[in-house]
C-alpha cells in the first residue's frame, strides 16, 4: 500500500474545511445563533512551510476575497514580517490559519465579532497535527494567544506580547511568538508601547528571514 505524502493529507484537510458550514448548520448557542451569512472558511495550510499565522478571524474584506489579510491589517502585518505580498500568500513560505475561519459579522458598535466558538474545537488540534514541520507561531491576539499558550497566557494581551521573550523561549515546540492585531484600531497602542518596534520586531524579521527563507 502506498503511503500518503503530507501535501495529500493538506488537500484533504483543505478541502474538509472549505467545505465546513458548522456554524450556519450547528451553531453553538443555538438556532439563534447561526452565522447571519453564506460562510466561506478562509485558511490556507501548507505541508512545508515553517511560520504558521494564526490570527483572530477574517474581516469583512477577507470574506469578499478569499484572501486571508487582504486589507490594511495585511499591509501592516507584512510591513512587521519584512515581507513582500508575493513572498506573504506563498504558502510554501507561511501558513495562514486563523481561530475562526469565518467572518463572524459585526457587533451592535460596528466592531468584529468574536471568531465562532464552533471552530477551534472542531479543527484546530487537526490543523496542527497536520503541520508538524511548523518551527514559529504567530499567534495574533488574544484569542490565539489563549490557545497556542494555554495557562503560559498573562493576563492581558499587553502583557502576554511584553512577555514575549519567555514565549520564545520555552522548552516546547513550535515557538510561540505573541503579537498584537495589526489593525488600524491598535494603532494607539503601538504608539504607547514603542518597545514592541524596537525589540520584537527585530526578533520577528530575524526568524521570518530564516524560517521563510525571504530577501
Amino acid at each position: 500500500m502506498n503511503e500518503r505524502k503530507p501535501a495529500d493529507d493538506i488537500a484533504a484537510l483543505s478541502a474538509a474545511i472549505a467545505a465546513c458550514r458548522l456554524c450556519r448548520d450547528a451553531p453553538a448557542g443555538g438556532p439563534e445563533d447561526r452565522l447571519p451569512h453564506e460562510p466561506r472558511p478562509v485558511a490556507v495550510l501548507s505541508a512545508t512551510a515553517r511560520i504558521l499565522i494564526a490570527g483572530q478571524a477574517p474581516g469583512l474584506r477577507v470574506h469578499e476575497s478569499g484572501l486571508p489579510f487582504n486589507d490594511a491589517s495585511g499591509d501592516r502585518l507584512r510591513e512587521w514580517l519584512g515581507v513582500t505580498r508575493e513572498e506573504f500568500y506563498a504558502p510554501e513560505k507561511f501558513a495562514i490559519v486563523p481561530m475562526g475561519f469565518c467572518f463572524p459579522g459585526y457587533d451592535a458598535h460596528g466592531s468584529d465579532l468574536p471568531p465562532r466558538r464552533e471552530c477551534a474545537p472542531l479543527w484546530r488540534s487537526r490543523v496542527i497535527a497536520a503541520m508538524p514541520q511548523v518551527e514559529l507561531v504567530l499567534a495574533i491576539g488574544q484569542y490565539a494567544q489563549a490557545w497556542h499558550l494555554g495557562a503560559a497566557k498573562g493576563k492581558s494581551m499587553t502583557e502576554t506580547v511584553r512577555d514575549w521573550r519567555r514565549h520564545l523561549g520555552r522548552n516546547a515546540a513550535p515557538a510561540v511568538l505573541p503579537l498584537p492585531h495589526p489593525s488600524w484600531r491598535n494603532s494607539g497602542w503601538l504608539k504607547r508601547n514603542p518597545w514592541f518596534s524596537d525589540e520584537v520586531l527585530p526578533e520577528l524579521r530575524k526568524r521570518v528571514k530564516t524560517l521563510a527563507d525571504v530577501k
